[in-house]
């Protein structure tokens, strides 16, 4: 594989990016950019004629933006005035933007945003301007949405690849909600995932959903990370049954699916809620071949012993090459890399800050 491959890392203090010009055996890393300035999500949009970075920004000085880099990051655009607002009789302030997401490829300029307070918003001009989806804004469960640890944020968006009138979302606290119409009507998709801190279990919503991801190459099939359970749907998230059987345990935030293998998937388990390191302090990534049905851990190349950290929601990410690599980014600044679907793991970088989100592509 001889193409580039840009693997975009965000923290708590900056951007910094690293490149492979040789199939991933070696990397260059440049950074930080946007020096001191939270950085909780990126993406990589290449379905332009050049590809776009697109990172969300969180200053505490000038509060949060959307930067944008049509060069790799030798050049940004950030405006003087957010792309992302609430409008005036809403009542809400944007906190911080908690994913972007391009759309599908028949909408090429289309670009989504998660935010905090639990929102989504849309772009029809590649992120330059965002209007918010006011049909999910309007839900009736919306007033009863609470905030998880870390705060009450749509966390995950997954604008279907097929029919861009799907689009999945999940936040925390309030579960997954689905619209069928572009987003004009939302409803709750979180049959069978456990809420064990609530009296009914088994809620409609109010689950703390940690991360959802879909599967590129069987769209109807999503996994879930939950603050306590992880899961598996086959039918678009009408209904979810545990695969939680074979980690060691079910609490994290990470999970990932495989760009072209449709059974294959990736997680970090941590101990449990109140212990947020991984069990016995080893860097361990689990990979399923079978959909979730067994877990295998991945650990040649990583630390087996002293490694307490945890990896948060975006900072695991697989890019789109063959094979296809599989990168993690931890909380006390360490980034890793697998250049073959897992089998092995080099370090990329380490001693940056907090690492908040990872995206890779080739470009």
């Amino acid at each position: 594989m001889a193409a580039t491959v840009l693997l975009v890392i965000g923290t708590r203090k900056g951007l910094w990016l690293a490149r492979s010009r040789d199939g991933r055996a070696s990397w260059e890393v440049t950074g930080p950019h946007h020096p001191m300035v939270e950085v909780y999500s990126a993406a990589i949009d290449t379905r332009g004629p050049v590809p776009r970075v697109l990172v969300g920004l969180s200053s505490e000085w000038f509060g949060p933006n959307v930067a944008i880099s049509d060069d790799l990051g030798a050049s940004w655009r950030e405006p003087a005035t957010a792309p992302i607002a609430f409008p005036t009789g809403t009542g809400a302030a944007l906190r911080r933007v908690w994913q972007i997401t391009p759309g599908p490829t028949d909408e090429p300029d289309v670009v989504y945003a998660g935010v905090e307070p639990s929102a989504l918003f849309r772009s029809a001009d590649g992120g330059r301007g965002f209007e918010l989806v006011q049909g999910l804004w309007d839900h009736p469960h919306r007033p009863d949405w609470q905030p998880g640890y870390g705060g009450q944020a749509i966390h995950t968006v997954l604008p279907d690849p097929v029919d861009h009138r799907r689009i999945t979302v999940a936040m925390s606290s309030g579960g997954v909600y689905r619209t069928f119409d572009g987003g004009e009507n939302w409803s709750a998709a979180n049959r069978g995932i456990k809420a064990g801190y609530l009296p009914d279990p088994y809620p409609e919503f109010g689950q703390c959903v940690h991360k959802v991801a879909s599967c590129p190459a069987r769209p109807a099939r999503l996994y879930a990370q939950n603050h306590g359970g992880v899961y598996r749907s086959d039918d678009g998230a009408d209904s979810w049954v545990s695969i939680a059987d074979g980690l060691p345990s079910d609490f994290g935030f990470a999970m990932v699916a495989h760009p072209s293998r449709r059974d294959v998937i990736y997680t970090f388990p941590l101990k449990a809620d109140s212990e947020r390191f991984p069990p016995d302090g080893r860097c361990r990534v689990y990979r399923s071949e079978d959909a979730g049905a067994s877990w295998e851990a991945r650990t040649a190349g990583l630390p087996d012993e002293g490694f307490w950290t945890a990896v948060l929601r975006d900072s695991m990410c697989s890019d789109d090459a063959d094979p296809a690599g599989v990168y993690f980014g931890s909380r006390t600044g360490e980034v890793y890399a697998s250049r073959d679907e897992g089998e092995s793991w080099a370090q990329v970088a380490a001693h940056l800050p907090d690492v908040t989100c990872v995206r890779a592509a080739v470009v």
